[in-house]
Parts: C-alpha cells; structure tokens; sequence
C-alpha cells in the first residue's frame, strides 16, 4: 500500500508506527526498505489491553490534529488498528479497513480481535474484503455495497514480491526431510493450550526421527514461557528469536508443514503449496479450509498429535493439502485499494476544484 501511494503522483503517504511489537515491525520495515515517519512510543510492558489502547488512541489523535490527513488506512484487527479506527472518527477523517470482514462469531476467538473487526466497521468509509466471503459477511452487517470492495489481501501482495527474490531459510532452519514451522502468540491460548499443543508437538518429533520443529518465539513472555517450559533441550527443536519477513518466507518455502495459530500464515503457507494446521477452535479464514489446504486442529494434546500423525502416514492425505491454492488474492490488492481510494476521495475534490478554478 505505501509503495502504491507514494507511485500514484497524488497521494503523500504518513506512515505511523504506533510502538507495538517494535522489534518486529521494524524488521517488516527493513525487508521493504520502509521506515515509519513518526513514532509512537510504547511501553512494551503494558500486558492489558485497555492502557496501550488508551495511550495509542491519545497518541495517534496527536499527530492527526497536527498533520490533518485527508484519510487513514490500517490493515488487519490488532489494538493499534481498532485505535487508529477510533482516533479517525473522532476527527472526522474517513477510514480505510484493509482486510475488513473477517470473522469468526466468537468474542473470545480471537480475543481481542474479534470485538475489534466489528467495532471498527461501524465507522470504516471503505471496507476492503480479502475475499467475497468477507464481503457477503459486511453486507449482513448492513454495510453498503458501495462501501466495499473486493480487493484480495495485501498480504499476497508482499508475499508474492518476496518469494520473487528466492529468500534462504533462517540461520538455524533445520534440515530434516520433514521441518515444521511453528509459530504461536493468540492470547486466548496462553496457559494451558499452549502447553498441551507444544506437548503434543515434542511426542510427535520423538516418535518420528526424520522431523524437526524451528520455533521463532514471539516477544510476548506468556507465549515463550510455555515453549521454553515444554520444547527446551530437544536436538530438534529450535527455539530461536523472532526473524525478519524474509526469513519467515524462506522458511516457509522449506517447511514441510506449518502449524500456527497466526492469520497471515493461514493465507501465505496455502499459496506457496504448504499444509498448514491451525491452533485455534475456529478461524476466521474459512476458505483455505474449505479449499483443503487448512486443517483447524485446536489445542488439545490428542487432536494436534494425531493431525500431525495423519499427514506424516498418509502421503495421499499431505499431498492433497500441498496444492498452491489463492484464495486470498493475486497479488494486485494494494493496486485495487490504492485506485478505489483515489476514485472515492480524491477524483470527487479534483473535480470540484477543477470546476472552481
């Protein structure tokens, strides 16, 4: 999206980092040779949600008083999104949801993610759907089709200019025939679900010798506690630091499987052809499944065991879930959100003054 607006001769893009998970998205930013134009800061040891949206909504109202966009994009469903959502109605500036219309039904799966997607589409003036599914659920919700549109996610967008530069796996990458990627940060796991996921997990590379985990620990302490209490000490498992964008899609590019409780991978891993099994009792991102590509296994120590049983003894079953599969777009999602935007907001202010002068 930000190389798309800076293209487009018209748009001037601010770029806001708003101080969460600063290690990663600096790394993000690296692998697009982006850096933020304001920053927020954060304090990384704020746990409960309401301070850091607090402080995120005071911070971003800031620097729209002093910069007076015309209009505010954000992507996905995390608290900064919800904040920057809140932030735009109360200066009534016109938001822009990119990957709007994802649900589960469920408040507490994800939690808070889910209360998020329907609260920010109570003001969002452009609603961009990944898929048409998504579309359908905004027009149950009783938003005008003319407010969405079906754009593809961003994600594939990146994905697919990444994997264009052949990325190597990261330092550490197993080389086991069958590598799995693992990576596990919901909240609505921390505890005992992850401890009965990663138990299952380590039985399951005990009892096969020819597979290896590579595990990059997200920051957040509840989630790395539970990885280190459970995977620590095995020759084939490796706990490493967080890695960069890149490395992530080189090690999905190497990975026989990858099992995540994470959104985006359930978008990425079925484009590059890689099964992927999903650590949550529901997922917002049905058509993966539906497509074959996506298995919802849950966290309990029995039904992830034995989805990974099945798809390590039956080669019929893996291969059926090893098809590259697009469901969530082509990659041209930042062209089309990039062309609506300029075709609602800016042509209309053209015109008028065009027609002034």
């Amino acid at each position: 999206m930000i190389r798309r607006l800076r293209q487009s001769g018209w748009a001037q893009p601010v770029v806001i980092a708003t101080g969460q998970q600063d290690d990663l998205l600096a790394r993000a930013l690296a692998d697009f040779q982006l850096s933020p134009d304001h920053a927020i800061p954060h304090d990384d040891k704020a746990a409960d949600v309401a301070p850091v949206l607090g402080a995120i909504v005071d911070k971003l109202d800031a620097a729209f008083r002093q910069l007076r966009p015309v209009l505010a994009v954000a992507q996905g469903d995390t608290t900064s999104v919800f904040a920057a959502a809140l932030a735009a109605f109360y200066r009534r500036i016109p938001f822009v949801h990119v990957e709007a219309g994802l649900r589960t039904g469920d408040f507490a799966a994800p939690f808070p993610e889910e209360f998020h997607r329907r609260a920010i589409a109570v003001s969002t003036a452009l609603h961009c759907a990944p898929t048409e599914a998504a579309a359908a659920q905004l027009r149950r919700e009783n938003i005008a089709d003319e407010r969405i549109l079906v754009s593809g996610n961003t994600v594939i967008d990146a994905l697919m200019d990444t994997v264009g530069e052949s990325p190597g796996p990261p330092a550490g990458f197993p080389a086991a025939p069958r590598s799995i990627l693992l990576t596990a940060h919901r909240r609505e796991n921390f505890g005992e679900p992850l401890r009965e996921a990663f138990t299952a997990i380590r039985t399951f590379v005990n009892l096969t010798p020819d597979t290896a985990v590579f595990f990059p620990m997200h920051p957040n302490p509840a989630a790395a506690s539970i990885a280190k209490e459970v995977l620590f000490g095995h020759d084939r498992i490796v706990l490493a630091e967080p890695v960069s964008y890149r490395e992530i899609v080189g090690a999905m590019r190497r990975a026989w499987l990858v099992v995540t409780d994470s959104g985006g991978l359930q978008e990425e891993a079925p484009a590059l052809g890689k099964p992927v099994l999903v650590l949550r009792d529901v997922t917002e991102r049905p058509e993966a499944v539906a497509a074959g590509a996506v298995r919802v296994v849950g966290t309990s120590r029995s039904r992830v065991f034995q989805a990974l049983m099945d798809l390590y003894c039956d080669e019929a079953a893996y291969l059926r879930m090893a098809r590259p599969i697009f469901p969530y777009g082509d990659g041209r999602a930042a062209q089309r959100i990039v062309a609506a935007i300029h075709r609602r907001f800016i042509a209309p202010e053209e015109a008028r003054l065009r027609a002034a002068g």
